[in-house]
């Protein structure tokens, strides 16, 4: 976990100096989250003071790390008029697609934005810039080499309709707060748990397994640098394109063998594999490939970070 939390080289033009937040508070909620230590990185080299919010009972609780249950009506909109944020960036959320309890998918997923927006929405001074964290789950089994902000959504599990749910609940706001819907497509780094496909895999060859168990083979993921992510959300909350929504994503596409080959070409060895019945998923989304060209059309030119740079920095960290 001593891995610098910035990629050797930029993956977004720079938008301003490191004063670009200077005296200005940022909200992110689930800040204790893989991607939250990732965003409050960017944002205090940008000069923001960054405040989170986690679940209640987290051991990582200070005067900037807040414990809130979003979907507490009443404690969201204490701790907001608490805060006072001038930006804020949303990314609390269930976001396990196999995750077991789907009523508090939907609870937390919807409910907990919806409580965020409504004590977003009764501050004096609004934020200028709403970041809200969706996912590219929301288009499921769309049959197209590669989906852009237009595609018709299909969502194929819960996640994906709880998603697709607080997208349509947040343009709900719309008229009252510069809302900007992101859609992420897969990412990665280290931090991210091993219930998640690429660091299972990269923790199996840490350890010099000789054979891992998987689900699906024959899908295609767009894989991102999780640094990459971050520095898109805050060009974006700088640039604050209201109203927009946004893939998130490197615009390439990786077969699971090819991931398993870049590994083992890091590793120095070839790991068996084998398919376990039980992590097949129903309705499992087979290609998943975002279009970036609306995102970098607002942020400029986007040089993802390749995909074996980001597993060697997994695997060396």
């Amino acid at each position: 976990m001593n891995a610098p939390l910035h990629p050797p080289h930029a993956t977004l033009p720079l938008l301003s100096p490191a004063t670009e937040g200077a005296g200005k508070r940022a909200l992110v909620t689930g800040l204790a989250g893989f991607t939250g230590r990732y965003v409050a990185a960017e944002l205090r080299a940008a000069g923001y003071r960054v405040i989170g919010t986690t679940v209640p009972g987290h051991a990582d609780v200070s005067e900037d790390m807040l414990p809130v249950d979003l979907t507490d009506r009443a404690a969201v909109a204490a701790m907001v008029q608490a805060v006072q944020p001038d930006v804020v960036v949303h990314l609390a959320a269930i976001a396990f697609v196999a995750h077991a309890d789907i009523e508090q998918i939907y609870r937390v997923n919807v409910v907990g934005t919806r409580n965020l927006l409504e004590a977003l929405a009764a501050l004096a001074k609004k934020p200028s810039a709403v970041l809200v964290a969706s996912s590219a789950n929301i288009y499921g089994n769309a049959d197209l080499p590669m989906l852009g902000e237009d595609t018709a959504p299909a969502p194929a599990n819960d996640y994906a309709v709880s998603k697709l749910s607080m997208e349509y609940m947040a343009r709900l706001w719309m008229d009252k707060l510069p809302i900007i819907i992101t859609r992420p497509f897969n990412y990665t780094g280290v931090g991210q748990h091993e219930n998640f496909l690429l660091p299972k895999i990269v923790a199996h060859f840490r350890r010099k397994a000789a054979d891992i168990e998987l689900g699906n083979l024959h899908v295609w993921r767009d894989f991102s640098d999780v640094r990459m992510v971050a520095a898109a959300y805050r060009q974006l909350l700088a640039l604050a394109p209201a109203g927009q929504t946004f893939n998130i994503c490197s615009s390439t596409g990786y077969s699971l063998g090819e991931a398993l080959d870049m590994m083992g070409r890091i590793a120095g060895y070839q790991i068996n594999v084998h398919v376990n019945p039980a992590f097949v998923r129903a309705n499992e989304v087979v290609r998943l490939v975002g279009d970036n060209t609306r995102l970098a059309s607002v942020v400029g030119q986007i040089v993802p970070v390749p995909l074996e740079q980001t597993l060697r920095w997994m695997y060396e960290a």
